[in-house]
């Protein structure tokens, strides 16, 4: 006999989520503290919110005097697909809670423009994402989540977050949610080690992918969107577009599927993305967006394309060589052409809802703009030269100096004589450009404080001509601190690279 598959509804489904809805009005009605739903748009939160719409629904109107706020974080590198079914569902939310009479709020949050992807890919040079610098989660996911609910825990002292986690996803899940009920003082709920004054309600703790797909597909969804073609979105993001009968534990779910950014190089393929392209070829307008992660993003081989110097300009050893640091001038401004192509790829030949689709909006723009030139002292200010040439019109952005006093003319000449001094490499040129520019910035202060330090600065950022003597000195400074140090196994080691033929 086959073993059969584990399941929250053992003693029958209508019974366990009666159950749940009554656990959760208890749980709603225990105190005033504030909820706050963590929904995405996947199976998982959308369940969740449907028992607490559903929970709240079966109160009595006089009873219904706590806010529900159901947040969803856009990263504004969301697949496409998945961020305008997100954006619908919440529109037909905020519908439905006023026709309903329920106190139930959906927000959606964006990353602040400094913290966006594009900003710090494209504007301060960041590295795409890897597991050793993975500055993007914080940024893009975790920052706006925590800055909503620390504004309700001011507010109200308190906050409850209700969330789709469950401890089938993954024993390391399992194992952390047990940790936090067993610490918590209050039954039902988690405490959060992330978060101060703030509780976590599962209520979907013991339920499996299966339960989850059986409870949104026999239960209609309160808000009026179809659960169905939510099925359909996990069904064509699945690499062979079926969405198996369950019978036994060998059998596969469907909701193993994963939507992410488009951008994302955490993993070596994007292949929900894939598989809706494979699965439909009316979402081809959306290769475009691959082909950007795929030939531009690529962790393995931008060693090429970055800085030896880190991005405070010093210079860093590991493993015996260099590590680099941000993406070159040149690099950035491909990645901005590549950008805007795609963005124009995409809204030319895909359906009437992304023809106004922006992959970098004109705030990211502006940010990027004022960091190249700004703090990365790039004066050519090449941004709204890259914008018309891509785009054919005039960038909409105003005039980022009033007091520029270099023409373009001015700036090809400086490089031009430098490169004729053999600075292949640009550094003379970006270390004169960066004196000039400093100067400019400093020149109508009074006191000019900090002109000097900016100065020293910039000189020992580019005291180097090349990555090679860079590397060199920077594997004999090593040497020579393991030499202080009496560490004769690494001396050796630091010895052997340096003069290695």
């Amino acid at each position: 006999m086959d073993k059969q598959r584990k399941t929250a509804f053992a003693k029958g489904f209508k019974n366990a989520i009666a159950a749940l809805i009554k656990q959760t009005q208890t749980l709603y009605l225990s105190d005033d503290i504030p909820w706050v739903v963590g929904y995405s748009g996947g199976k998982d939160s959308t369940a969740t919110l449907q028992i607490i719409w559903y929970a709240l629904s079966k109160l009595p109107k006089e009873k219904r005097t706590k806010s529900v706020y159901a947040i969803s974080t856009d990263t504004l590198v969301e697949n496409p697909i998945v961020a305008l079914w997100v954006e619908s569902s919440l529109k037909a939310m905020k519908i439905a809670a006023i026709e309903q009479d329920l106190p139930i709020y959906p927000h959606r949050l964006t990353p602040e423009v400094p913290d966006r992807f594009w900003v710090n890919l494209i504007g301060r040079g960041y590295p795409a994402p890897r597991p050793k610098f993975r500055w993007c989660t914080s940024r893009l996911k975790i920052n706006p989540s925590n800055r909503f609910i620390n504004n309700m825990t001011r507010q109200n002292g308190q906050v409850i977050l209700v969330l789709g986690t469950r401890k089938a996803e993954s024993f390391v899940r399992a194992a952390n949610m047990l940790k936090h009920e067993k610490s918590s003082t209050r039954e039902q709920l988690a405490t959060n080690a992330s978060l101060p004054n703030s509780w976590i309600y599962t209520p979907l703790a013991d339920w499996t992918n299966d339960d989850v797909w059986m409870y949104i597909t026999q239960v209609k969804n309160p808000w009026g969107f179809d659960n169905k073609a939510l099925l359909n979105m996990y069904q064509g993001a699945t690499a062979d577009g079926e969405c198996p009968l369950v019978v036994d534990t060998s059998t596969p779910s469907c909701g193993d599927s994963r939507f992410g950014c488009y951008v994302c190089t955490m993993v070596e393929q994007d292949k929900s993305m894939q598989a809706m392209i494979q699965n439909d070829e009316e979402k081809e307008w959306m290769l475009p967006l691959m082909k950007l992660r795929n030939e531009w993003l690529d962790i393995k081989t931008d060693r090429q394309h970055r800085d030896f110097r880190r991005m405070g300009g010093t210079l860093k050893i590991v493993s015996g060589r260099l590590v680099h640091g941000p993406y070159t001038q040149a690099y950035r401004e491909k990645l901005l052409t590549a950008v805007l192509q795609a963005q124009q790829a995409v809204q030319k030949n895909g359906p009437p809802e992304v023809k106004n689709l922006e992959l970098i909006s004109e705030q990211d723009l502006e940010e990027i703009r004022r960091l190249w030139v700004m703090e990365k002292h790039e004066i050519e200010d090449n941004l709204p030269k890259i914008y018309q040439r891509v785009m054919g019109k005039i960038y909409p952005g105003k005039r980022l100096n009033e007091n520029q006093v270099w023409s373009p003319q001015d700036i090809a000449l400086l490089k031009d004589l430098c490169q004729e001094e053999g600075d292949d490499d640009n550094i003379h040129f970006q270390l004169i450009r960066a004196l000039l520019h400093l100067e400019q910035q400093h020149r109508t202060m009074a006191r000019r404080a900090g002109l000097y330090d900016a100065l020293d600065n910039t000189l020992q950022r580019n005291v180097f001509t090349n990555a090679p003597s860079a590397e060199e000195f920077a594997l004999r400074r090593e040497s020579a601190k393991a030499k202080a140090r009496g560490d004769e196994a690494a001396l050796l080691t630091r010895s052997l690279q340096l003069f290695k033929e």
